[in-house]
């Protein structure tokens, strides 16, 4: 075994793995071990959580200053170690350098939010009729929050959980995917290096540690970005007694409308589909397009793709890097051909590059099919790779039809020219996020993000906005007598 090596941390350590380990492959060469880490057994999870429950009468005592100054100065050890991260993010996942690196960034910036989200954890002072008596509420913290986060932002999604988690005074298990396990490591090492106490934050690697935490009932709130079965199958899991966050995921459709600006819309429709090879929740699934601009929009988003340099992510011109594994390539073959066979057309791209530089990797071209229909594989189901189907429209009405004729409601998006038609799409559309002439991809700090239907739970929305906290805390109310 070579490249990286991850451990657990459990109970303030970083025990030496006694146990059978895994091996995480270099996307763009699968000859390449990058990272290796433990397959935790239900013993090593249950001592993370034993550590995390010892852990949190204390840190849920620490006051709000100390919990933020911890927050701060892990955000300084992040910054200081931005390239070191980067590199890792690009091997591990493949992402080419300029993503990597926002990431890299982004993720300290996320800590800075929460350490300040620590100091503003108000209760509310109530009227009381009952003289001499006083009535607040106080945020109070859940107790142990399971952390169970995708590789495709490892860092980034990580720390918008962890973050808010242990500003609120909670203690963590933290269960990062086995496809970027020394990313996640880099993270904690910043918070041990913070001086964040023993057993405050933990870390339990592998493919079956976090079925084993959701099992564990000693956790409070599980908190879960990734695929809707996986997310069903926690929801199932789970008891009334618990918190759950369940980000899942998407099929989200971009709508362009007679009027738009089809330069612009085509930039659009490349970015929503495209963006990290098609490996984000928030991606574009199905692109509806009014009949009167159909063509036209084909060859504009074609001529997009046909710009991108698809391989290794330590290419300085590589735009799109590999896919995670081979069971996502195969996907792609899969879907492309079910949608041929169904009638649809490969317009641009639709194949695995085979040549010298790439048949180890798991690339996958950016795949344009036209033709397409509601019950055409491409449309039907979340793809999560870099392949999107065209759909002909006639009007507002239909493209809203279809928009929501889907399971998912993440994200949307509409490309028209009249702010009429775009806060009507706008109010009809099943999402949980509405963008107008913008890509569905992407989120703002201050802004709340999360999904409706089978997208999300519906109860609690992702670590982004004014109502961050309340996934985190609970309230408690007091009436205060003389």
């Amino acid at each position: 075994m070579s490249g990286f090596e991850s451990r657990n941390f459990i109970a303030g350590e970083w025990p030496r793995p006694t146990g059978e380990m895994f091996e995480r492959c270099d996307p763009a060469d699968s000859r390449r071990v990058v990272s290796t880490a433990p397959q935790s057994s239900r013993v090593d999870v249950a001592a993370a959580v034993d550590a995390a429950s010892s852990a949190f009468p204390a840190w849920s005592r620490t006051t709000a200053d100390r919990r933020s100054a911890i927050l701060m100065a892990a955000a300084a050890e992040l910054d200081k170690r931005a390239p070191e991260l980067a590199q890792v993010i690009l091997e591990e996942t493949g992402k080419p350098a300029g993503p990597s690196g926002v990431e890299a960034r982004r993720t300290p910036r996320n800590l800075e939010l929460y350490a300040a989200e620590a100091i503003r954890l108000n209760g509310v002072t109530y009227p009381s009729d009952d003289i001499g008596s006083t009535v607040y509420s106080e945020r109070v913290a859940v107790g142990v929050v399971g952390v169970i986060t995708p590789w495709n932002f490892p860092t980034n999604l990580a720390s918008r959980k962890i973050g808010p988690a242990l500003a609120a005074g909670n203690t963590v298990v933290f269960k990062p995917s086995p496809m970027a396990p020394h990313a996640a490591q880099i993270l904690v090492e910043a918070l041990q290096t913070a001086g964040i106490p023993e057993g405050v934050i933990n870390v339990v690697h592998g493919e079956a540690a976090g079925a084993l935490l959701v099992e564990d009932h000693r956790v409070g709130a599980i908190t879960f970005t990734g695929s809707t079965a996986t997310g069903r199958r926690i929801h199932d899991a789970s008891s009334p007694d618990r918190r759950l966050q369940l980000e899942l995921g998407g099929n989200n459709p971009v709508v362009v409308l007679a009027d738009a600006d089809l330069e612009a819309a085509a930039k659009v429709v490349a970015a929503s589909s495209f963006n990290l090879s098609g490996q984000a929740c928030t991606g574009a699934g199905r692109i509806l397009v009014a009949d009167e601009v159909h063509d036209e929009l084909i060859e504009r988003v074609a001529a997009i793709a046909s710009t991108f340099v698809v391989g290794d992510g330590r290419n300085e011109l590589t735009t799109h890097g590999p896919l995670v594994d081979r069971r996502a390539q195969q996907a792609m073959l899969t879907v492309v051909a079910d949608s041929v066979t169904d009638g649809a057309e490969v317009i641009f791209g639709g194949a695995a590059p085979s040549d010298a530089a790439r048949e180890h990797g798991w690339f996958f071209e950016p795949t344009l099919l036209a033709g397409v229909h509601p019950t055409t594989p491409v449309a039907a189901t979340e793809v999560f790779g870099p392949v999107v189907g065209v759909e002909r429209v006639v009007d507002l009405d239909e493209a809203v039809a279809r928009a929501n004729a889907t399971e998912y409601g993440l994200t949307s998006a509409v490309c028209t020219r009249s702010l009429a038609v775009a806060q009507e799409f706008a109010r009809r559309v099943e999402a949980g996020t509405v963008r107008v002439n913008r890509p569905t991809v992407g989120a703002a700090f201050n802004a709340p993000f999360g999904g409706i239907k089978a997208s999300s739970t519906g109860t609690h929305r992702e670590q982004l906005g004014p109502t961050v906290m309340d996934f985190y805390t609970t309230l408690k109310t007091v009436f205060l007598g003389s």
